[in-house]
């Protein structure tokens, strides 16, 4: 009558003595900390909320357009699109994602009383119709064949409309709820962000248990972090640090060629002199893009005369303006300015060697009589002065249109007058702009893009620097691949 007690604690006692099954978790050193994560209102890199929110559409590895909360979406006419949702997906704090949960997450972006800085991309849409509980109809002000396209990149995520209403806007930004992959656990700026699995989510519970994200500005102590295990992955590795990478174990160098931003000079060219066309022609002339690419950045740039990406539709490839001191020298004096001016110029730490770049721009300017007073401020304080138009009237910042792959997104945004992000007042480059989001037809539709790309290197509105590449160092320990729209896909992510 003992054995069966025997054989009881015999058994005990090896699933005491078993090892406990180890949660997978993940770290990732960011350059930058958030500010905030509602996905409507962003001001940075949408990379964290990417895995906390879902879109309409979403886009595959291949950049191929996917079904996301929606399984099925078609033109009705040439100014209405119908998307069909998919059924029984909610958000994590039990709200069903409806229809209504789309009309309230589109209408809240184009309030203009609300401000969204990235209206731009959706400003096509002029209103959205519940049909059913998971049917809408979205209508554009006209003929828009991106549509969907738009419906797969912020702002257009998908939020619950009634903890958003409860909990008010700045709350929503600390304490974000959504449907997707990965749920919020917590949120202290400078510090880190926390996310755990969702466990219930459409696509099946994620691989990775707990992700931590912790911003390292300093690019020494990133990299070091990974060479010593406290993070697996890390973003925008500097480039004169990649040779510390060559051959060290345990580590793997991931290059997305041409996957960056695309760094450009912003210009306030309204207010003098950066409102004489010759002016701006002349700094643009003065600045050895060459030279910024291949020493301060390694190679890791391509110059470019266009805020396009190479893959995106639309694109033209225009030159990058070769330096050229006494052309430079010669404008400055036909417009008035012999002796050259000071000029206020920002730049933030925030893309690859940017504050070492923005130096080389204060020599090169200096050697046409443009006395350029150089300001690095914090990625934190930078955001939201760019955001407001608060910024100097020359600044360093960076644009890209990887996720849409099509030149609007790089070019509408920042350089349609009246845009959030746009310091550009070219009457003519508005009605090409407004055309361009007009025209079904893409050969048509390509042609105005390039005549938007042509204007640009004549007027100089905004002065195109280089395209960066994207690098990540990662763990072996981690399989992680970069794509060329540069989100971080946890969902997506395994740890061996």
């Amino acid at each position: 009558m003992r054995l069966p007690a025997v054989k009881f604690v015999t058994t005990a006692l090896l699933f005491a003595l078993m090892p406990a099954v180890q949660a997978a978790e993940l770290t990732i050193g960011q350059p930058t900390s958030a500010t905030a994560m509602d996905p409507g209102f962003l001001k940075e890199s949408a990379t964290l909320v990417d895995n906390i929110f879902d879109t309409l559409v979403r886009r595959a590895d291949d950049m191929s357009l996917q079904p996301g909360l929606a399984t099925e979406w078609k033109a009705i006419n040439e100014t209405t699109w119908q998307f069909t949702l998919r059924q029984g997906v909610k958000f994590t704090d039990g709200e069903p994602v409806n229809a209504e949960a789309v009309k309230f997450s589109i209408d809240r972006i184009l309030d203009p009383a609300n401000h969204a800085p990235t209206i731009s991309y959706i400003r096509t849409i002029k209103s959205v119709e519940v049909i059913n509980d998971y049917q809408v109809q979205i209508h554009t002000n006209g003929p828009d064949p991106l549509l969907p396209t738009r419906m797969s990149r912020y702002p257009a995520y998908i939020v619950p409309p009634a903890y958003v209403k409860k909990v008010g806007a700045s709350e929503f930004a600390r304490k974000p709820v959504g449907s997707g992959a990965y749920k919020l656990d917590s949120f202290i700026p400078d510090e880190k962000v926390v996310m755990v699995a969702n466990e219930t989510y459409w696509r099946g519970k994620p691989a990775i248990d707990r992700v931590t994200w912790r911003p390292i500005p300093e690019a020494t102590a990133r990299l070091t972090a990974l060479l010593t295990g406290e993070v697996q992955l890390i973003e925008s590795v500097p480039a004169d640090l990649v040779p510390a990478l060559k051959n060290r174990p345990n580590v793997e160098l991931e290059q997305v060629k041409g996957g960056g931003l695309t760094i450009y000079l912003g210009l306030k060219d309204d207010e003098k002199p950066l409102s004489d066309v010759r002016v701006r022609q002349a700094l643009s002339l003065a600045l050895n893009r060459q030279a910024y690419t291949q020493q301060l950045l390694h190679g890791f740039g391509t110059p470019t005369g266009t805020m396009a990406g190479a893959n995106d539709f639309g694109y033209l490839a225009v030159p990058a303006t070769a330096q050229d001191v006494a052309k430079a020298k010669s404008l400055l004096a036909e417009a008035g300015y012999a002796n050259g001016f000071t000029l206020r110029f920002q730049a933030p730490r925030r893309y690859i060697a940017s504050a070492d770049v923005a130096q080389a721009i204060v020599q090169d300017l200096a050697a046409i009589g443009v006395k350029a007073e150089l300001e690095v401020p914090e990625w934190s304080v930078y955001t939201q002065q760019v955001a407001s138009q608060k910024q100097a009237p020359m600044y360093m910042l960076a644009w890209g249109s990887t996720q849409t792959l099509d030149a609007d997104a790089a070019l509408f945004p920042i350089l349609r007058s009246g845009e959030p992000y746009s310091t550009v007042h070219d009457a003519e480059l508005d009605k090409l702009l407004d055309q361009s989001r007009e025209i079904v037809d893409p050969v048509a539709r390509k042609k105005v893009l390039e005549q938007i790309q042509q204007r640009v290197a004549e007027q100089q509105p905004l002065l195109p620097l280089y395209r960066e590449d994207t690098l990540y160092a990662h763990s072996t320990s981690l399989n992680f691949k970069g794509r060329v729209d540069a989100r971080i896909p946890l969902f997506d992510l395994r740890l061996k």
